[in-house]
């Protein structure tokens, strides 16, 4: 970090590289204070020397976001994130895989707060810019399946989850093989989510035994 400093410049483009890098490294290590005046620090660099609207200046409001986002600082991250997906809409088109990164952070966002109606439309949108723009059959793709397909899940959608699991699992074992370990993974989670699905069904129907009783 000294090295970029000495080299560069403590307002340098590249200064500010070297400290989102080594706040990363601080975050995976859970030293979120450390990290947060890192992330800080570059974000204010970025700013300044290139600009509010740089797309650079969006990747440090993402990363200071997640960061938030981990600790179940919500409130701190929605505006981070919001501003990070402002300025990578006016600067990318709109099926960039980088503005599908952001979309899918905010609803995973909303999704923690329980915001499934804010959430939904995130992915959705999220997944038609990762099918259009990597494919249908790339892992990033399927993760977005796999996003939408959690959140399904949270709102006991467990017919809509499992279709998308299905559409993940059927692409997956074409790209990866059907031996693969994340192909098994897959698997796992749908024969877990049919059981989640028949045992909520049964007690619907059990609830609704008990009140014709009553009747």
């Amino acid at each position: 970090m000294h090295i970029y400093e000495q080299a560069q410049g403590p307002d340098h483009p590249d200064t500010a590289m070297a400290l989102n890098n080594l706040a990363e490294l601080y975050g995976a290590q859970g030293k979120y204070d450390h990290a947060e005046l890192l992330y800080q620090r570059a974000l204010k660099i970025r700013e300044q020397v290139l600009g509010p609207e740089h797309l650079d200046t969006a990747q440090s409001l993402n990363n200071l976001a997640l960061l938030y986002y981990s600790q179940g600082k919500h409130s701190q991250a929605e505006p981070l994130f919001n501003r990070a997906l402002q300025i990578v809409e006016a600067a990318l088109e709109r099926e960039h895989p980088s503005l599908a990164t952001i979309l899918d952070n905010l609803a995973g966002l909303y999704e923690a707060q329980g915001k499934y109606a804010q959430a939904e439309p995130l992915y959705l949108r999220s997944l038609k810019i990762m099918e259009q723009a990597l494919g249908p059959e790339h892992p990033d793709t399927a993760q977005s399946l796999n996003d939408l397909a959690g959140l399904y899940i949270a709102q006991g959608k467990y017919d809509q989850a499992e279709a998308l699991h299905q559409r993940a699992l059927q692409r997956m074992e074409k790209l990866l093989g059907p031996e693969h370990p994340y192909v098994a993974i897959l698997r796992r989670n749908i024969a877990e989510l049919q059981a989640r699905a028949k045992a909520s069904k049964k007690k619907h129907r059990g609830k609704r035994a008990k009140k014709t009783k009553k009747r």
